[in-house]
């Protein structure tokens, strides 16, 4: 099985870290993996997309129009990657935004709404996340990216388990921050079936915690 995941988002919101934890889980699965990092200019808050693919031996970067979903942890850099996702394929994405200083100064414009009617214009399954507030919930507010695995999880796109991806998240981090981030993992698969429920199979799907 061949899955291509794009991870998109700003410095600082674990999107590399995201990835790497993908492609542990594959790893240990015995499967083939291959992963690439395009990173901003600034450390923080510069755009950040990593790609994994899995089950193939060739290419890390995913061609455009060929992954089958797209991680996005800045509703931005979610609209951003979208022409690398393939028709058919499906968006799971943070309500997160991180207003560039640019925006700020008034020297560009950056305008939510517009985001979430492009989303919401697709023909493709779209799920939002309220990841901000489920991390809190978990105690952990910078837990989000693991938030988002946890639903990425759920998908069933993965060629491993949530359970085997959920193994590998706790072997990574310290013990001293375990059981938050297992509960963050738990919670975003739950608010993914949440916002699942009773939806129509493509356009935006969004709901609050």
């Amino acid at each position: 099985m061949k899955t291509g995941i794009v991870i998109t988002g700003v410095g600082g919101q674990g999107v590399v870290t995201a990835s790497r934890l993908l492609a542990s889980a594959a790893m240990d699965a015995g499967l083939p993996v291959c992963t690439s990092e395009v990173i901003g200019m600034a450390q923080r808050e510069g755009a950040v997309m990593s790609q994994v693919r899995i089950g193939q031996r060739w290419g890390a970067t995913i061609p455009a129009g060929e992954a089958d979903v797209l991680l996005g942890l800045e509703l931005a850099e979610t609209v951003r990657g979208l022409p690398k996702l393939k028709p058919g394929g499906s968006i799971v994405a943070r309500t997160t935004v991180v207003v560039p200083v640019t925006a700020t100064l008034g020297l560009s414009r950056y305008d939510r709404e517009e985001f979430l009617t492009c989303l919401g214009s697709l023909p493709e399954p779209v799920f939002l996340l309220e990841a901000a507030a489920v991390a809190l919930r978990a105690g952990n507010a910078r837990a989000e990216n693991v938030v988002m695995l946890g639903a990425l999880a759920r998908l069933s796109v993965l060629p491993f388990s949530a359970d085997h991806l959920h193994q590998i998240l706790l072997g990574h981090f310290p013990e001293r921050n375990r059981r938050q981030n297992s509960l963050a993992f738990q919670l975003g698969g739950a608010q993914l079936d949440r916002v699942n429920e009773g939806r129509p199979t493509g356009g935006l799907r969004q709901d609050s915690v």
